[in-house]
């Protein structure tokens, strides 16, 4: 090996264009999509479809909302081949969806890819070759001029092939193969030299597909390399400049996001980023990238978990946890401060009540994607009382004053440390029962209780069990909890003095509940929580504070 391995490369070159555009504008609307799961990702698994699974991903891609999908390479063989024929003979083309065959530049392939489309509606032959110079050196051994001629007399027979299917309405797409790596001046070569052949209109005009076959620099070097290219194209108006990306340096989705700000009009990938090596551009996740900023992208993302379910069903691949929008722990926060802040996003957008999405850390409405919000704040020991209180409101409906929470969070901790796994709401709904709420071996057990007197100077009269035994106790104040104090005061319990009080409704109607929280201070200067519930919020209130004796 080299000391320095880094020395075996070298850095992609710049791209003379001091004026680009691209950097200050934005994109402000969808671009074309084209969908090549069926081709590209299909190519790219060890174990390719079966007409089933193809079929299955056919049918959520035209759910999805996508107009021009990419169904298979006809000239592979039997099985891809009777698959697109099958989709246009049993007419399960829908009549706004236009299919895509991909096909080298020989006479013999670009002839079955025309078979396989016989009798369609509407139909798109993508016709490509590599014109790069490690291709044209290494691959093919051939010159510039030659390269040039196989992409001329492609293009001659889907001429002419089109003019044998008259009743289709044909359209075409020219790649020049490895465009990331290849000269800017000759791709532009190639692909007027396809033009002249073809001659596109602006009203039938021809899609100039232009890949990062592989991902060779940064992504604004690609948006560089797009602008250049629709700068020096000829009769710009009748060319449609579509984007292939792939992702052998991450960049995919930035990629592609970059080539529409710099200009193209259409963007090629799979759903879920599926294809060779690291995988071609994530179509959900620039179309949902778009969505964030205000921009409709025209794809129905609306349930991501069928769209999840279906790819991984078809493409026997796994969607990453953490993949963006669509992995099961990207709206899931596990840290305390994270959790914090999120449950206040929630309570501020619910006050605030109008339709702005701005919740920390939450980029997107998880419900705009068919995804639950309990979901959204897990717990584990990493978590905090922010986020096991987000818990208790979402499963039980308790709304925990600020330093409650701080105190049964340390409970929940503790058994996070103790379990050394996540808690579900099942796990710390139990814990937050057996530390506030009443247990068979509570002192102080609440039977029965009345209260009178006026205004100001009230009387609470209880039964109450206390170590076993029932009596009936009773205490005076200005209100029920003073008395209900001043009754375990003169029976053996604790000397409580009240801190904070709060109570809230949990549901409406008949089946709603009353909850109530008391915070008390002891003798010894320590600090107990009682919680309450109750049908009756009185009722609530006096069970608080024997909650909290009972912590005394």
């Amino acid at each position: 090996m080299l000391r320095d391995p880094s020395t075996k490369y070298r850095p992609f070159p710049t791209i003379a264009l001091p004026d680009r555009t691209w950097p200050a504008k934005t994109i402000t609307q969808a671009p074309r999509w084209l969908s090549t799961d069926l081709r590209d990702g299909n190519q790219a698994l060890i174990d390719p479809m079966d007409a089933e699974k193809k079929t299955r991903l056919f049918e959520l891609l035209c759910k999805v909302g996508l107009k021009e999908i990419e169904v298979g390479f006809p000239s592979a063989g039997a099985t891809e081949f009777d698959f697109i024929s099958g989709l246009v003979r049993q007419d399960r083309i829908p009549d706004d969806v236009t299919v895509q065959v991909l096909t080298q530049s020989r006479r013999d392939l670009i002839e079955t890819s025309f078979a396989s489309l016989t009798g369609a509606r509407t139909a798109i032959v993508h016709l490509y070759n590599a014109v790069s110079p490690a291709w044209r050196k290494i691959v093919f051994g051939m010159t510039r001029e030659e390269v040039k001629r196989i992409a001329v007399e492609g293009a001659k027979v889907l001429r002419d092939e089109a003019a044998k299917q008259p009743d289709t309405r044909w359209q075409f797409e020219y790649s020049p193969e490895t465009f990331s790596t290849a000269e800017l001046d000759f791709s532009v070569e190639v692909c007027e030299a396809v033009m002249a052949v073809l001659c596109p209109t602006p009203e039938r005009p021809i899609i100039l597909n232009l890949p990062a076959t592989v991902e060779c620099a940064t992504p604004n070097v690609y948006a560089d390399q797009i602008e250049w290219f629709g700068r020096h194209i000829r009769n710009r108006d009748s060319v449609v400049i579509s984007l292939h990306t792939h992702n052998d340096r991450g960049t995919g989705v930035a990629a592609a996001e970059l080539g529409l700000m710099a200009g193209a009009d259409r963007v090629e990938g799979c759903l879920l980023g599926n294809g060779e090596r690291t995988g071609n551009c994530d179509l959900v996740t620039v179309a949902l990238n778009m969505y964030t900023q205000g921009v409709d992208p025209g794809l129905d993302l609306s349930d991501i978990d069928a769209v999840v379910n279906t790819i991984q069903y078809c493409t026997n691949l796994p969607v990453h946890p953490r993949t963006p929008y669509a992995g099961d722990l990207v709206f899931t926060a596990f840290s305390g401060s994270h959790q914090d802040a999120i449950k206040k996003g929630f309570a501020a957008q619910a006050e605030r009540n109008d339709s702005l999405w701005e919740v920390p850390y939450l980029p997107i409405d998880p419900a705009d994607l068919g995804r639950s919000y309990e979901a959204v704040i897990r717990v584990n020991s990493q978590s905090g009382k922010g986020g096991v209180a987000w818990v208790i409101e979402q499963d039980k409906g308790l709304k925990l004053p600020k330093r409650l929470q701080a105190d049964f969070s340390r409970h929940v901790q503790a058994l996070a440390d103790e379990t050394s796994r996540e808690l579900n709401a099942a796990d710390i709904w139990g814990r937050f029962e057996a530390t506030y709420l009443p247990r068979g071996d509570d002192r102080f057990v609440l039977r029965d209780y009345e209260e009178t007197g006026q205004a100001g100077q009230r009387v609470f009269v209880g039964r109450v069990a206390v170590d076993g035994e029932e009596r009936s106790i009773s205490g005076r104040g200005n209100g029920l909890i003073s008395g209900v104090i001043d009754a375990l005061a003169g029976s053996t319990g604790p000397a409580l003095e009240v801190v904070d009080y709060s109570e809230h409704a949990i549901g409406h109607g008949a089946d709603a509940q009353a909850a109530a929280y008391v915070e008390c201070r002891l003798a010894d200067g320590r600090t107990v929580f009682g919680v309450g519930l109750d049908t009756d919020i009185a009722t609530a209130s006096v069970r608080a504070v024997l909650s909290a004796a009972n912590r005394g």
